[in-house]
């Protein structure tokens, strides 16, 4: 089992000269569905394994070079700017997007010279705003502008958290209104939330009095015979000898 397998080279041979046999006579043998593609795009013939070339320097601490087969990883200054808004703001991740596009050339519309707010783009759906327009915007900021980069997410955040408050008073009011002639939305999360929480506490507050009352009657009873019980049990194993020494005794004597 030892050195190169080589016969996985020579596989197209292989089935070509089993095509060719008439052993079986006038049955026809099926072509694999790859035969042809390995006719017109045979494998490499080369047994040397070429060395993905390197777009970073390696690190001078290194002195042996490790993984040298292995492609470098793929990374973009977008990558590391939405890291960084991710972490600042985890919840966002739970917010649900929509990324469907209509003739995938959304970006062409954008114009991020004028801010997250877009003209003729509603915050809502998948031009709301998020994430991806804050990295863009501040992408712009430190492209054109040329900013530092902490500037740069600092003004895009302030426009970030203005058009979220902004997306909060619309909904807020809109809902009142909605209420205000009748509409009728059911319990909110919170509602919900509180309701589970509530029937919990309740179910504790029931086990915590069973668990008192029997911590309490167990007290008690330690308490009431202050361990009386196994004195007069030493007791009454001590006397029964000697009580059988007296009756042994007795019946000796006429």
């Amino acid at each position: 089992m030892g050195g190169r397998q080589i016969r996985p080279a020579r596989v197209l041979q292989t089935v070509t000269e089993e095509l060719n046999h008439t052993v079986l006579g006038g049955k026809s043998i099926p072509t694999p569905p790859w035969y042809n593609i390995m006719q017109s795009v045979p494998p490499a013939e080369t047994l040397v394994r070429n060395v993905t070339p390197r777009l970073r320097g390696p690190k001078s601490r290194v002195t042996k070079p490790k993984n040298l087969y292995r492609p470098q990883e793929i990374l973009y200054i977008e990558d590391r700017l939405r890291a960084t808004f991710y972490r600042d703001h985890p919840w966002e991740l739970a917010r649900p997007r929509v990324i469907l596009e209509s003739d995938g050339k959304d970006y062409q519309h954008c114009d991020w010279s004028k801010g997250l707010r877009q003209p003729n783009i509603p915050l809502t759906g998948e031009w709301q705003v998020s994430p991806y327009r804050v990295v863009q915007r501040q992408l712009w900021l430190m492209e054109n502008e040329k900013l530092e980069k902490r500037k740069a997410y600092d003004i895009t955040r302030r426009e970030f958290y203005r058009l979220r408050q902004e997306e909060e008073i619309e909904k807020r009011v809109a809902l009142e209104e909605a209420k205000h002639v009748g509409a009728y939305f059911g319990k909110s999360r919170i509602d919900v939330s509180h309701h589970l929480e509530d029937r919990e506490f309740e179910n504790w507050k029931i086990w915590a009095g069973k668990e008192t009352e029997r911590q309490e009657a167990s007290r008690n009873s330690e308490i009431e015979d202050f361990g009386l019980e196994d004195v007069e049990e030493d007791v009454a194993e001590d006397a029964e000898p000697e009580e059988k020494a007296e009756a042994a005794e007795g019946k000796k004597s006429p």
